[in-house]
This record gives structure tokens, sequence and C-alpha cells, in this order.
């Protein structure tokens, strides 16, 4: 069954109706008059893991270009969301890590606890946004998500001792829905004994759409209980086939809940985006941080925008000023690179988009170079069948074949040299075409849709096998170059 995001707002507002309807018989009240959040027991939910929806091996020529045109198109539809998104109105060991795994949708994916006793579900790492959800209910739907629904494991609320409703009062409500979320069934002499739970959510991720309640649950990591954790208990979704962990700037994600200092990761190569069982780390450092890591350049990231768009306060800028192919500097308008004050411009890492996409000014200027660079004739065919360009016939089966070197440039000198590999891919059943995995679209700079939001939007296939470091206490960026591969 298909819905539309119409049609998906109007669902969540009849269950909404419906667990509305049923507080008044399920609420439990604690004893300390403490009437911000409600305790109710809920249904079991259903859930599944991603699958791919195709009858071609994925040796096959033809699922390599459908991988990738779904893939640059995914990462179209991401920017298009992260550029014009608005946004509504005890002693513990300070270091933290947990497996990262790549996944065959193009992002790459944690597995997180939540409830008491344990219940354990994977997530999708994310740092474009910051809700943590997961999926709910024994009604939960969702539409085009490509899903075998008899094998995810999912988040049962009733079997969970401290699972809660979020109060329509509470100051976590009003973490998604702004200071003036509507309570209205709330008498105002009597707010602080109010029994309403908090609005439904709804957010959108490109593609992606999913909606639901919002519960206070503990989170249980390797030798740390986070209670009390805010998270997304969705009960319909579309195009999204796994749970998000929100890793962005605002207050209801991972690193804001638990007051991190800072936190890492190391992403594996996508192996032609199959469900690789090996995994890498995502390290969370809760304790006062040792300084500078070994081997890493850093950057002070750019500040957020303070314009009318709080959207954009979720990211995280990062202050690209060159970008350089085969040691010559690509010519790119300053007011492109530099964020103007209402968020126009400027630079965003996200691990959530696949292929880094540029804004077709930007994406021109060095596509442009390389084809200047590169003496190789360009495949027509292939860039309409991959979605990907430019792309280049090269020698059959030839891995020697060298590319132009790609190099970001930061505020303050760091740059960021990619491999080949990481903004080339080689495609075709002899391999013998090499395309460009940086992505753009038809706009303008001319054009105020295409001009605003973020102007380039760093994706996690040009971060593989990098350490990224997000410093949140000294506000900086870093990055060095290595194996990520480990044994998971």
């Amino acid at each position: 069954m298909a819905f539309s995001p119409y049609k998906i707002l109007s669902l969540i507002s009849i269950i909404f109706t419906i667990f509305t309807s049923m507080v008044s018989s399920l609420i439990t009240t604690p004893n300390n008059n403490n009437t911000s959040t409600i305790t109710i027991p809920l249904s079991p939910l259903l859930f599944t893991n991603n699958k791919h929806n195709n009858n071609n091996p994925p040796n096959s020529s033809l699922y390599q270009y459908q991988s990738l045109k779904l893939h640059a198109y995914a990462s179209i539809t991401r920017a298009h969301h992260l550029k014009h998104h608005k946004a509504k109105k005890g002693s513990s060991p300070s270091i933290i890590k947990t497996q990262v795994h790549p996944k065959s949708y193009g992002g790459y994916s944690i597995d997180l606890k939540f409830g008491t006793p344990p219940q354990t579900f994977s997530f999708v790492l994310d740092t474009g946004s910051s809700l943590v959800w997961l999926p709910c209910s024994s009604h939960y739907l969702c539409s085009k998500c490509n899903i075998d629904t008899n094998k995810i494991s999912t988040f049962i609320p009733k079997k969970s001792s401290t699972s809660k409703l979020i109060g329509c009062k509470s100051p976590k409500c009003a973490w998604i829905f702004g200071p003036n979320v509507q309570c209205q069934n709330c008498q105002e002499k009597k707010q602080n004994n109010c029994s309403q739970i908090c609005p439904a959510y709804t957010v959108q991720y490109g593609l992606g759409t999913t909606a639901g309640f919002l519960l206070s649950e503990n989170l249980n990591l390797p030798k740390k209980i986070v209670p009390n954790f805010l998270v997304g208990c969705s009960v319909l979704s579309m195009y999204q086939p796994a749970g998000i962990v929100g890793l962005g700037r605002g207050p209801e994600s991972l690193p804001r809940q638990m007051n991190l200092k800072k936190f890492s990761y190391c992403l594996l190569s996508h192996h032609r985006f199959d469900d690789s069982r090996e995994a890498s780390d995502l390290v969370l450092h809760g304790g006062r941080t040792a300084g500078k890591t070994a081997g890493v350049s850093y950057t002070p990231f750019d500040k957020n925008p303070a314009g009318e768009n709080t959207a954009f306060a979720t990211y995280y800028y990062i202050p690209i000023r060159k970008v350089i192919v085969g040691g010559k500097h690509v010519k790119i308008p300053a007011n492109l690179l530099e964020p103007d004050s209402a968020g126009n411009g400027g630079s965003i890492v996200d691990s959530g988009t696949t292929f880094t996409f540029m804004d077709k000014p930007i994406f021109d200027a060095v596509a442009r170079e390389f084809e200047n660079q590169v003496n190789l004739t360009r495949n027509r065919v292939v860039e309409k069948r991959s979605g990907l360009s430019p792309c280049f016939t090269v020698a059959a089966n030839n891995k020697t074949t060298s590319f132009p070197a790609l190099t970001l440039q930061f505020r303050g000198g760091a740059k960021m040299i990619l491999p080949p590999e990481n903004y080339f891919s080689f495609v075709g059943a002899k391999s013998d075409v090499a395309c460009f995995t940086i992505v753009s679209d038809e706009g303008s700079a001319a054009t105020p849709s295409a001009a605003r939001g973020p102007a380039v939007i760093l994706g996690n296939y040009q971060q593989q096998n990098f350490y990224v470091e997000y410093d949140l206490e000294n506000e900086k960026f870093g990055f060095r170059r290595q194996n990520c591969k480990r044994s998971g």
C-alpha cells in the first residue's frame, strides 16, 4: 500500500486520536505528582530488514547501473531536502564504542539497545538530522520500503518497564515542536497536572518520511545506561527501511542528550553497496578530551547561520575554501563556499547522504576540470544508465588507470586529499568505465530555489576510509586517512 505525505499526516492524526481516547484508562500517575510524562502499555510492532527488490545478481552490470542511479537520485533528493528543509516551531565511562556497518542502501548503521530489559535495533547513522527514532506499534505501516516484514526485530514498548509517553507540557516536547507547542486539552489553571501527550511528529529525509509519538526510554550502551532518553516511536514510514540515529546539533540528538564532548567514526568501503558483516567504530566521548588526536588535521566549524530557517541549526558547517583538481585550483565564486547569514552557500558534512552534492556552478567547474585533465573518452551511454557524470571509458579490467587528485582545502590550510576510489567508481561487466561519484542537479545559481541552503554536502562515499572527528567541545572538524576495515 502506498501513502502520500498528506495521507500519512491524516493516518497519524487518526491513530493519535485513538491513542488519546485510550489515555484516561491507561495512565499511570507517578507518586511524585510529576505528570510531564505518562506511562502506558503499547502494542507490539513489526519491522524488517532492507532487501534488494530486483532479479539481477549483484555482480551484473545492470545491477551496478541500477544501484548507482538509485544512490545518485537519492543523494540529489536528500540534498534538496537538506537545502530547503524548514524547521517546526552517576559514574560512567567517558568513552563508548559501538560498531558501524555499511548498508546496501548507501548508508551506515549502528546497533543500539532501548528499554528494560534491553531490545536491540539497527539505526542509520545521520549527522544531518537530530531525532533518534525506531518503528513502533502493532499497526506499523511502511510504504515503498522494499522490505521483508518478517525479519527485522521491532521495539515493543509494553515489554519495557521504563517506557513512557512524553507529555505535552514536557520540555522535551518543546525540543521538537518549539516553546509554543499547542496543548489544547490542558486548562490554564491545571497546566502542571496536564495528562495530554505530546503531539505526533512527522520527519522528512528527502525520499523518506516517518511519523509517530515521542517516548522517554532507557538507552543501554556498553557499560552505560542513559535514562529518560527521548526517542521517536514511529507508526508510519515511507521509503525508510530502518530507524535513524540523529547525530546533528539539535537538543533531541544523541550527542546533545548525552552531553558528548566529541564523537568520531571511520566508514568502511561500500563494496558495491552490499550489506557487509564487517564493522568499524562509532566512538562517543562523554568526558574531558585529551586535546588533538594524533595524525588528525583540524579545521574550525563554520558558524551556523542565524537566519529565519532554524532547520539549518542542525547541520555541521565545514569551511571548504578551495577545490583542487590535479594541483589546479578550480575557480569557484567565494559566495558559494561561504554561508551567508540566511544559510545560503557554504558546506555541510552529512553521513546520511551517499554521494557528495555540489550546486551546479561548483559541480560544472570541477567536472570540467576533470574532463580537461583526463585523456579518456566520455561514455554518454553509461552516464545515462548510471545517473552519474562524467563517465570515462578505460581499458577493460585496468585498475591502474590514474586520475587527477581531488583535494578539499579548508580554512586554516587543512587538506582532505581523496583517494581515486572515493570519487570514481568502476562499473560495467568488465569494469571498463569509471564514473565520477559527485552529483548535482539541473538547477542554476541564478534561480532562487537552487541558491538556497548549503552549496556543498559532503557525503559518506567521499568519507570512506577516513577517520572523521566532531570535536563539539572545541568546535572543530577533524579527519585523517586510514584503513577502517576491522573484523566485526
